[in-house]
């Protein structure tokens, strides 16, 4: 299976998220206004006026501050959509957009939450880049003022629209040559977004009325999304991990907002997260090796569940929500884990040579290792050679990782036997050491 081959350039807006506590103080928005009233007034940049080489078409829209939109050709890997959903600072913003090299901006315009027509207005006369209007929508008249402020794109929200009103309102928007997402929240809603021919489709794992969480109910339902269109994982993302869950769930972007906002230094917290490839610590056996791949900041944990195998595990050991935890197996799938990594059995050893991951019993990576026990002057070469995901294992530690990175440029890395004092039992400064160089 390969990654899809899209981009995503971002950009930060000029509204917060969650109402007049995600604000500034208005003093701060009189500058903002101050500022744009000094441009000479254009006419708002339409879609078709950009550059061919950056004519875009959204790829979701934020819940509040940053946005990305799509251009071919780049991986999976390479997609974010970023928000602002907590106090933010205008300028701290543009810093972390000029970092990630911006071209889009998504800006709130319902006023209930804090946001304006006049923020879109500023932000058109500002910048030449594409602008997606944020709010909740519901007449032909609000996407008008929309393409007229500057949008470039509309959000539609299924929770507060009926099919006839979104069947409508789509069209609308296709006349008035405004791009759209159409946000789904449960099943019935994606069920709604696929029958509309919605071309985006977004999947909040935040339900709008109680604002409460659940990201394996996003992440079956972007499973279940068809792959002729674009999909967008958005909110709960806080880890490498997490955005690897979405995206092995079928999500061609991911949208993250607080986890940036949070951070104190949001531009390198997008790198992190953005950044492959994942570190995976294997053959953990005890809960105090488990906390430490956790403190050292492994992305996946492996537990083998093979019983010739010195570093058989009791189970799959609990692991924290931002870490994805992988059963090891030979010969059929098992194990309660987000991920199963299969191998093929072979006579006299304790496993075959090669596997596959498996998300929900589908393929989605392949793990090139060593023959048990065995070594391979070809074996970087054999990965190097592998089409799609790739999860390198066999032979790596804190001494070779970030060689081995170099040379096969993997979506993963797993190390077992080089961390250990004894089969099964971590060293946990080698288990840093590891986790740094791979990172």
């Amino acid at each position: 299976m390969t990654a899809k081959s899209v981009r995503t350039l971002v950009l930060v807006l000029a509204a917060g998220a969650a109402g007049a506590a995600c604000r500034k103080p208005p003093a701060s928005e009189t500058e903002i206004a101050a500022e744009a009233s000094k441009a000479t007034p254009e006419q708002p940049a339409s879609h078709e006026a950009l550059p061919e080489s950056v004519r875009l078409t959204p790829a979701a829209i934020s819940e509040a501050g940053i946005t990305t939109w799509k251009v071919q050709p780049v991986d999976l890997e390479h997609m974010l959509i970023l928000t602002g959903s907590v106090d933010y600072d205008e300028n701290r913003l543009l810093q972390l957009a000029a970092n990630v090299k911006g071209r889009a901006v998504s800006i709130l315009v319902d006023e209930r939450f804090g946001g304006s027509w006049d923020d879109l207005r500023a932000a058109r006369s500002a910048a030449s880049l594409p602008l997606l209007a944020k709010g909740f929508f519901s007449t032909e008249a609000h996407l008008r003022t929309a393409r007229d402020a500057g949008a470039d794109a509309a959000l539609l929200l299924l929770r507060d629209l009926d099919d006839a009103a979104a069947r409508r309102l789509l069209a609308a928007a296709s006349e008035l040559g405004l791009e759209t997402l159409v946000e789904a929240h449960d099943a019935d809603e994606l069920d709604r977004a696929i029958a509309l021919d919605a071309p985006v489709i977004g999947v909040n794992a935040r339900d709008l009325t109680t604002f409460r969480i659940d990201r394996g109910e996003q992440l079956r339902l972007v499973a279940k999304a068809p792959r002729d269109r674009v999909v967008i994982a958005e909110s709960g993302i806080e880890s490498r991990a997490q955005g690897a869950a979405a995206e092995l769930a079928g999500a061609d972007a991911i949208l993250v907002g607080s986890t940036l906002m949070r951070a104190s230094d949001p531009a390198a917290k997008l790198a992190e997260l953005l950044s492959r490839p994942l570190v995976k610590v294997c053959g953990l056996t005890r809960e105090e090796d488990v906390a430490a791949a956790v403190e050292a900041g492994a992305d996946m944990a492996g537990f083998v569940l093979v019983d010739a195998s010195p570093r058989r595990a009791p189970g799959v050991l609990s692991v924290p929500g931002t870490m994805l935890s992988v059963a090891v197996v030979v010969g059929e799938a098992e194990g309660d884990a987000d991920l199963v990594q299969v191998y093929e059995q072979e006579e006299g050893k304790v496993r075959g040579r090669d596997a596959v991951l498996l998300r929900d019993g589908e393929q989605v990576a392949r793990v090139v290792d060593l023959p048990w026990q065995e070594d391979d002057p070809t074996h970087v070469e054999r990965a190097r050679a592998v089409v799609g995901r790739v999860m390198l294992a066999g032979g790596l530690g804190p001494e070779n990782v970030r060689a081995a990175i170099e040379a096969v440029r993997p979506w993963a890395v797993d190390a077992s036997s080089s961390l250990e004092v004894s089969p099964g039992i971590k060293d946990h400064a080698r288990v840093r050491a590891y986790v740094a160089a791979a990172r």
